[in-house]
């Protein structure tokens, strides 16, 4: 087979352009600058060196390709599209609309062969990271020095100037050149243009050293010049130890002749008339739109042939490794498919005495991590306070990549982006930690999380003004309501030390989306299962945990995590009212029940109702009706110890007994 020439990079870069423009001039909206900028280098690298197979968009051993610059998204579109996966034309023309496959910014499990949703810049670089480093991983524990390697691809990023000024950016990039994740290529699109004009408006960094600093490979190229596009890519493919970046000096709008190199190209139609002669200065029809030369798809059919007999090399490899080594095909299948043994729940270690839930976790995460060789995670530089550190098994180093456990270093941003990417990489099922309060940092990449229906958990631990001493800037408040807000996050607060257990395990089964547990600082008395009901019935989200009457109850105080105990007491107090306690750890697993175990949860005709939970109001009202009323706290937290907090915000068995007494 002929490798493809310069000339045809270059009908292949000009194609690309064309539906770039074209999509963004009928959708009336979006950003042709990027796609048309960066179309040479794409061509090249899809064309020439990208390993893929539209026949297995999910094969575990192709490389992955990031467009961090998700506004950019024709980009990807215009090739997803002529290199054969279902994106058809008639969905090009579709670009921006309603249910259309082809939306604003890619979005992974929409679109066939979106690797990762990305649009917020810098998250794509985040997510290629945890990508890269879950292929690492992979390697280390599959692939011998006797057979061809199991796991073996890259990872692909092409990014702008926007994503470069983002702070996660930072993060990311910093820990990839520390962890030496040399699979890694990412591509700065360095064209000295952003929204408002000239980047010199606002960042006069030196790309070059920084990303020297950062312990990366740095190369300089033309980005247009087909045969420095190729040398450069060939050259980060020999190249170990670090991850490349590949600075491509580059056109914005390349080929518009009087809008390229100026912002108005950035977000905005070419026009009409500027369309038509950027059309006559590519040499294409300027009187079709979305047109595509034969040549351009039977490049791209070509290109196809080559990596569906590489795939098939492979699947011809994975079928015979159950032949020649079934324990290590069970394990392959273990990882990929984040298989959960049926006998699971039997491993849970049981307590008996008063324990912090963060330090629960710790013993139950070790205890069920025994059977999950895919379960691996860590910290942002808290596994001693949030008790995250998998005992026994190895750390991940730079160039030891057989560990189970992450240092991510003080980078809660990049922790919970990196952790998306390893999550839509496969082979993992991740979690990271860091306190509560710090959530804030993470939420972007939660959002995302929840996007994308992604199964990563989140050890946030010090999850109330329990915290104490280290005050306000310490003790979350709002932020259980900021994360209930998320569609498609689910949230568990668990009561006590067994129930703690039970959250783990309805969170490694929850595989629709993230899951956040909340755990606390200070101990917790153990409810004992043998007076009251299973802990496992936290699955459901809320159960009646203790009721001192028959039928409809005259009040209901529903409490989360540490305020179960104090509304189980006061209840124990009130010997003349038929009174429910009701355990809800989760509104999210609640919601999801049939509304009949709803309602014999919370009997609609019981319409006082109290809640207790150290945290904001917001959104209780769901709950609580018209009728009901709450004890949580709306305002910020205060230096002191704990036990003073307590009485001073009135998170007091006498004060529960206060707010019962006053609605019956």
């Amino acid at each position: 087979m002929t490798p493809p020439s310069k000339e045809d990079f270059s009908l292949v870069a000009n194609t690309i352009r064309c539906l770039s423009v074209d999509g963004v001039q009928a959708a009336n909206s979006g950003h042709p600058g990027l796609p048309m900028g960066m179309a040479d280098v794409a061509a090249v690298l899809w064309l020439k060196h990208l390993k893929q197979c539209a026949a297995n968009p999910k094969w575990m051993d192709r490389d992955r390709f990031v467009l961090s610059g998700g506004h950019g998204s024709m980009l990807l579109y215009s090739l997803l599209h002529l290199s054969g996966y279902k994106l058809s034309m008639d969905e090009l023309k579709r670009f921006r609309q309603m249910d259309s496959a082809t939306p604003g910014h890619p979005e992974y499990g929409h679109t066939e062969g979106v690797e990762v949703t990305t649009g917020p810049l810098g998250q794509g670089i985040a997510n290629a990271v945890g990508m890269a480093l879950a292929e690492r991983m992979l390697a280390a524990r599959f692939n011998t020095a006797e057979q061809p390697p199991l796991v073996d691809h890259r990872t692909y990023v092409f990014c702008g100037d926007g994503d470069l000024m983002e702070g996660i950016s930072h993060e990311a990039c910093s820990l990839a050149g520390h962890l030496q994740l040399d699979r890694l290529v990412l591509f700065y699109d360095s064209n000295r243009i952003t929204i408002e004009g000239h980047t010199s408006l606002a960042v006069s960094d030196d790309a070059k050293k920084r990303f020297q600093a950062y312990n990366w490979h740095v190369l300089e190229i033309d980005g247009h010049d087909y045969d420095q596009i190729d040398g450069a890519i060939r050259r980060a493919l020999r190249l170990t130890g670090k991850p490349v970046c590949i600075i491509c000096k580059t056109v914005i709008g390349k080929g518009s002749p009087n809008k390229a190199d100026s912002h108005e190209v950035h977000g905005a139609p070419l026009g009409a008339e500027e369309v038509k002669l950027t059309k006559r200065a590519l040499a294409f029809p300027e009187d079709q739109q979305f047109h595509v030369p034969q040549q351009v798809y039977q490049l791209f059919e070509e290109r196809a042939g080559k990596t569906l007999r590489l795939h098939n090399k492979w699947a011809r490899q994975v079928k015979g490794l159950q032949e020649s080594d079934p324990v290590k095909a069970a394990l392959w299948r273990q990882h990929i498919n984040d298989e959960l043994p049926a006998d699971l729940a039997s491993l849970l270690p049981t307590f008996d005495k008063p324990m912090a839930t963060r330090s629960v976790s710790g013993l139950v995460m070790n205890a069920l991590a025994k059977a999950l060789p895919q379960l691996v995670g860590g910290s942002a530089d808290l596994a001693p306070s949030t008790m995250t550190f998998l005992k026994g098994e190895a750390s991940v180093t730079p160039a030891a990549y057989a560990g189970r456990n992450f240092h991510f270093g003080i980078r809660e941003h990049a922790m919970a982006a990196m952790m998306n990417g390893m999550a839509v990489h496969g082979g993992f099922r991740v979690f990271g930690s860091t306190f509560f309060v710090f959530s804030d940092y993470c939420r972007p990449s939660i959002r995302l999380a929840a996007l994308m229906q992604l199964p990563v958990i989140y050890v946030f631990t010090h999850d109330s003004f329990y915290v104490g001493e280290d005050g306000p800037t310490h003790e979350p408040v709002e932020h259980i309501a900021a994360l209930r807000c998320i569609p498609g996050m689910t949230i568990i607060r668990p009561s006590d030390p067994t129930e703690t257990g039970a959250a783990w395990m309805a969170a490694l089964q929850h595989k629709s989306g993230p899951v956040a547990l909340l755990l606390t600082r200070q101990n917790m008395n153990v409810i004992d299962r043998t007076v009251y009901p299973a802990a496992s019935n936290l699955e459901k989200g809320a159960y009646t945990l203790w009721q001192n009457g028959a039928g409809t109850p005259e009040l209901t105080i529903m409490a989360t995590g540490s305020e179960v105990e104090i509304a189980l007491t006061a209840a124990k107090q009130l010997t003349t009212t038929n009174v429910r306690v009701v355990s809800m750890p989760s509104w999210e697993l609640f919601a999801a029940q049939p509304q009949e175990y709803r309602d014999s949860v919370l009997d609609p005709q019981c319409t006082k109702r109290l809640a207790v939970e150290a945290g904001c109001s917001f959104g209780w009202e769901r709950y609580l009706g018209s009728h009901g009323t709450a004890i949580t706290l709306d305002r910020f937290g205060a230096s002191a110890p704990f036990k003073d907090l307590v009485l001073a915000f009135g998170f007091t068995v006498d004060n529960v007994l206060a707010k019962a007494k006053s609605l019956l």
